[in-house]
């Protein structure tokens, strides 16, 4: 469920998502399976948004997603209200966030991706730099780098 063996790093990864859950009660989780089953089918994808840094977003990012992490930065990038949009940073917390701040400017279809791109990244899912496949994730410091699995 939460990756790997390591009963450290998965108590670590319980604790961040139920702080999350807490913090944010009313911004919907998708889970990265669900996302990318979703983005595997043919239903019309999601607005992935990246609420990273750009320093972070420069490392890697998912395939098409936007680099927006503010509130305005969205609004510039007329996102429709009503469009399904997946938020995502490093494990959730700033994606969550800024998940809330759209539903509180009325965006209507907004979900956190819970784990964001570390979770997306420890599960093997595909990153991308500059258009081209990748393994690397900006760690976004040392203590919260521990929650990434190293690619085997």
């Amino acid at each position: 469920m939460f990756g790997g063996l390591n009963p450290i790093r998965n108590l670590a990864w319980m604790l961040v998502k139920r702080l999350i859950q807490q913090r944010f009660p009313t911004v919907e989780q998708i889970s990265t399976g669900q996302l990318a089953s979703w983005l595997a089918s043919d239903l019309p994808p999601p607005v992935l948004i990246d609420a990273r840094k750009p320093k972070e977003y420069a490392v890697s990012h998912l395939l098409g997603a936007h680099h927006s992490p503010t509130l305005a930065a969205v609004q510039q990038s007329a996102v429709s209200a009503d469009a399904a949009i997946v938020v995502y940073c490093s494990v959730g917390y700033r994606s969550a966030r800024l998940a809330q701040q759209l539903q509180d400017a009325g965006y209507t279809h907004v979900m956190n991706l819970e784990g964001s791109i570390f979770e997306w990244h420890n599960q093997g899912q595909p990153l991308v730099v500059d258009g081209e496949p990748t393994q690397a994730v900006h760690p976004y410091n040392r203590t919260w780098g521990m929650l990434l699995e190293s690619p085997e």
